[in-house]
């Protein structure tokens, strides 16, 4: 029952979290949809704070380990501190937990993974390494992503052995396999994670508090020992041996998104209000090193009205891009830079995701889309184009050359070579309008891959730890989708590891 209870709580909030981006620079909006959301918040999770977070009263003075954020890294972290043999304490500054992860809906990449085996998939982790490295435009941290890749299907194998089965495979822009893993059917991956994790938390009896907002990292000869947090109206500061931060990126924040790439101004962001640096943040005062803090990835398929993000999953599993003029106008499955740059060149700056009932059927995070009426549709291509203003005639003839290729597995127009496993025929036929937004802060906290924060002379800050967003150098200039839910869980786990090791 009580599971029950959590997955219930756990699908509302996700679906909370999706509703809940805002438009950088437009203070009034942002401002009334922070109320709409806090308002929101509080009432979903009032029975979440019964039932599935601790009692600020039961908040205690020290722990072994202080983690800092509850999303997928931070609930990670916590699991593997716990197996270890550590008492780890969980403080997240939103009314729920999950953060981003919430809203991630692809999937998470991993290579040589028995789900991929028991398909006849044949991939690599040195494939998966050298993709990764080109899609980053040759900029990632060869390191982390070494220790990324090399780590990833054991990660797949963790979440598995704690009943968070991800056997479902898709493929994603910049990759060459179906190593895309997602829930069995085909749902999007963040909630479902968030749960699984969620749940784990709890049978460990790991403390959890939400409502409860870090302000500073406090160190002692020149090793970190605590934090200072704020919850239930007052100040305490709580003692630990070690400290692992995981609060995410600044995709959320419009003055330091402005300050490192001002002609973002404006743009819609598909990031969860609390994604605002605070971590990043705390971690330079007390000397920690940055890198790439101006990498900020926008993604091509964004609902605007919303800024919710339409997954990638849509592309991979057979969907195209079309102009207003109802044409084709890039390689659907390229990077996420380069289909939001050709975008960017049409008129409209905006365009078209066009899909079947067949990628319906695959990809359910669809449904939600529809419900939140985004998705236009028609029983034929023709009535589809009258939907969104379209030339029928031109439309028509941009899915059948579209389908001819997938037919002869060659597209002579923009040579895309993945996603191509089923054309667009079976009816009805969808569309939603969408643009690019801010969805990714590739910058952040320069660690090693025992997740160590670094300072400014490349040295290790004593008792420090992060993973997650917050991180930078993994995904160097440009990340691939479903890599970030792979990065949480991989150093996720290893942060929560290593503090345990400090601390011995």
């Amino acid at each position: 029952m009580k599971n029950k209870v959590l997955k219930t709580v756990t699908t509302s909030l996700a679906v909370m979290f999706l509703l809940a981006g805002c438009a950088g620079g437009k203070e009034t909006a942002k401002k009334d949809e922070t109320k709409k959301t806090e308002s929101s918040s509080s009432e979903v999770t009032t029975g979440a704070s019964e039932k599935g977070y601790t009692d600020p009263k039961e908040l205690k003075d020290e722990y072994d380990i202080v983690i800092v954020g509850a999303g997928g890294a931070g609930m990670a972290a916590a699991i593997e501190a716990k197996d270890e043999g550590k008492n780890p304490v969980i403080l997240e500054k939103m009314p729920v937990a999950g953060g981003n992860t919430l809203k991630s809906s692809s999937g998470m990449n991993a290579s040589e993974t028995k789900f991929q085996k028991d398909q006849g998939i044949k991939d690599s982790n040195d494939k998966f390494y050298e993709e990764t490295l080109k899609g980053g435009h040759g900029t990632n941290d060869k390191e982390l992503l070494r220790y990324y890749v090399d780590n990833s299907a054991d990660a797949i194998d963790w979440l598995d052995g704690m009943g968070i089965k991800l056997n479902n495979l898709t493929i994603t822009g910049g990759m060459s396999e179906k190593r895309t893993h997602r829930p069995e059917d085909g749902s999007a991956v963040g909630g479902y994670l968030v749960d699984g994790l969620l749940r784990n938390v709890h049978e460990k009896k790991i403390p959890i508090f939400v409502n409860a907002d870090v302000t500073e990292i406090t160190e002692k000869d020149n090793t970190v020992d605590g934090v200072k947090v704020k919850i239930d109206k007052k100040e305490k500061e709580i003692k630990s041996k070690a400290v692992v931060v995981t609060t995410g990126g600044y995709g959320a924040n419009p003055e330091m998104l402005e300050k490192e790439k001002p002609e973002l101004k404006g743009y819609v962001t598909t990031n969860s209000e609390g994604s605002t640096g605070d971590g990043i943040k705390m971690i330079e005062k007390l000397g920690g090193q940055t890198v790439d803090m101006d990498q900020i990835q926008i993604h091509p398929t964004v609902q605007q009205d919303k800024g919710i993000l339409i997954g990638e999953a849509v592309r991979g599993e057979g969907g195209i891009l079309v102009s207003q003029e109802g044409k084709r106008f890039v390689n659907e499955m390229d990077t996420r830079d380069n289909v939001s740059a050709a975008e960017n060149k049409l008129k409209e700056k905006s365009s078209y995701l066009i899909f079947d009932a067949g990628v319906k059927e695959r990809v359910k995070a669809i449904d939600f889309y529809e419900k939140q009426g985004f998705v236009k549709k028609s029983d034929t291509v023709e009535g589809l184009a009258k939907e969104i203003d379209m030339d029928a005639k031109t439309l028509k003839e941009t899915v059948d050359t579209w389908n001819k290729a997938v037919a002869d597995k060659k597209d002579s127009e923009f040579n895309r070579e993945t996603g191509m496993d089923n054309g667009l025929e079976k009816a009805d036929f969808y569309a939603i309008k969408i643009a690019p937004g801010i969805h990714y802060t590739m910058g952040g906290v320069k660690i090693n891959d025992k997740t160590e924060v670094l300072d400014k002379d490349g040295k290790a800050i004593k008792g420090l730890y992060a993973s997650g967003e917050l991180t930078g150098g993994l995904h160097g200039e440009n990340r691939i989708g479903g890599n970030s839910v792979g990065d949480i869980i991989v150093f996720g786990r290893q942060s929560g590891k290593q503090a345990s090791e400090f601390i011995k």
